[in-house]
């Protein structure tokens, strides 16, 4: 089948879902978006092709794959569950495929509601910020079936640069709880460095160059060291967002009886963070903990 054959519903056109949707448009498929803000779903119809639907139920009865990135376990089980959800109103055979950052509990929830109505669900966390969003190259971490996966990857590929099968339904999640503990200390062990290295004078562009390549480097160092140095903390991925997910990694954590001292440790210089008036800054603004005014 051709993309214009195909009709995608987009639900949620948030950071993450108005680029990812826009995406799908450019390459030739019928897109129908839902969102909750009916002037967000107006702005992305400005900017793209595609027909907008009032509800879950009415963008997913017209699709054959469903897509959904919106905030939390709560908004899935409305977007999902609710009077006017995808699953009542989806033609069997759909393909129901999450892109948010959630829990593994409510991917299975979802599943299990899916497959009572012939259709099948994947859950799929993607990383690479707002940034990766808008370039087309995201990561997509997915739990399910490979023989579903398989119906889907020309959609994938329309936003994502790798797409890779982890388990069964709720292992997509698992490994984004994985993600973002390692982002988490990255950024952790940065904030520190770069304290030393401007402590010491060191020309933070030069540091970066050295070290990027070497056994130090990392996406956070390649793309925040400078503009941390430069006190900016405006790309996208907000404090806010990083500690609901953090959250979500501790009760995993705790119903499996593993400790996450550092994570703990940075979600609570996160939420002084807040207090200060930072949550909606990117989450690089971690550095801010060092303050001279704080100490």
């Amino acid at each position: 089948m051709t993309p214009s054959s195909i009709t995608v519903a987009f639900i949620g056109l948030g950071t993450m879902g108005f680029p990812m949707a826009g995406h799908l448009s450019q390459q030739g498929y019928q897109v129908v978006v839902y969102n909750r803000t009916d002037a967000t779903a107006k702005k992305w119809l400005a900017k793209y092709q595609g027909k907008q639907a009032f509800t879950p139920a009415e963008a997913a009865s017209q699709a054959d794959v469903i897509l959904s990135c919106v905030g939390n376990d709560q908004d899935l089980q409305q977007v999902y569950l609710g009077e006017q959800g995808i699953i009542g109103a989806a033609k069997p055979g759909s393909i129901l495929v999450d892109h948010t950052t959630a829990s593994a509990e409510i991917a299975s929830e979802l599943d299990s509601a899916a497959k009572a109505h012939q259709l099948e669900f994947l859950d799929a966390p993607v990383s690479g910020g707002e940034a990766g969003a808008v370039n087309g190259c995201l990561t997509v971490m997915v739990g399910g079936e490979q023989s579903t996966l398989s119906k889907v990857a020309a959609v994938f590929d329309c936003y994502a640069k790798a797409v890779n099968l982890i388990g069964p339904v709720g292992y997509g999640q698992r490994c984004k709880m994985v993600n973002q503990l390692c982002i988490t200390g990255i950024l952790q062990g940065l904030s520190e460095a770069l304290k030393l290295a401007e402590a010491t004078k060191l020309d933070i562009n030069k540091v970066v160059e050295v070290l990027q390549h070497g056994a130090a480097g990392s996406w956070q160092l390649s793309n925040r060291a400078s503009s941390m140095t430069a006190n900016e903390f405006d790309f996208g991925f907000a404090i806010d967002w990083m500690r609901k997910d953090l959250a979500i990694c501790f009760d995993e954590a705790d119903k499996l009886g593993v400790a996450l001292p550092l994570a703990k440790q940075v979600d609570n210089e996160y939420a002084k963070l807040q207090q200060r008036g930072y949550s909606r800054a990117d989450t690089s603004v971690l550095i801010k903990q060092f303050d001279d005014e704080q100490r």
